[in-house]
């Protein structure tokens, strides 16, 4: 199993910190593991993205042009990443903000409303984990078990307060796929 995944989106939507996640939740699943970010200098507002590959065999370089996966927040990360995803892949979005849909047929396209489910949940601060939750649902990558230890890993122990709110969050997203 090799899951090569980009997460891209606007600085401030959660998108270094879904790919941290990802990593530690992989871990904690004993797969080899590469977390690369990318972000300009504006960080809040500017663009991020980052590169997250999950793997039972060791991985030669975090450097890819294709992906098997790509999770987009913004119209700027579609236009860029929409055509780097492989034949066959997965390419999920919210449809908020966005004005040009994907039209790629080659791929399985997944439109998650993560704004609409923030809403419902009564706290925008989940809006990244539940398209954490509708990629674990469209691509089956890691336990759950494995999310929840991630989560802990990566969020700083003042706020582990938050994390069932977060495992409610992914739920919900998982359940938008499902």
């Amino acid at each position: 199993m090799k899951e090569e995944i980009i997460i891209a989106g606007f600085g401030g939507q959660g998108v270094l910190s879904m790919g941290k996640i990802l990593a530690y939740a992989g871990l904690m699943d004993n797969l080899e593991v590469t977390w690369m970010p990318a972000y300009g200098p504006e960080q809040r507002g500017g663009t991020a993205n980052v590169t997250v590959i999950l793997s039972d065999k060791p991985i030669s370089s975090p450097i890819l042009s294709s992906y098997d996966t790509a999770v987009i927040l913004n119209q700027q990360s579609l236009d860029k990443f929409e055509s780097k995803v492989k034949p066959g892949g997965t390419l999920i979005y919210d449809p908020y903000g966005i004005h040009r849909a994907p039209t790629r047929t080659d791929i399985k396209v997944l439109a998650i409303p993560a704004m609409d489910a923030t809403l419902e949940l009564g706290n925008a601060k989940t809006y990244n984990m539940i398209l954490l939750g509708a990629l674990l649902s469209a691509r089956n990558l890691l336990s759950t078990d494995a999310v929840v230890r991630g989560l802990k890993k990566t969020l700083p122990e003042r706020h582990h307060h938050l994390i069932p709110l977060n495992v409610d969050a992914i739920a919900k997203g998982r359940s938008l796929v499902e």
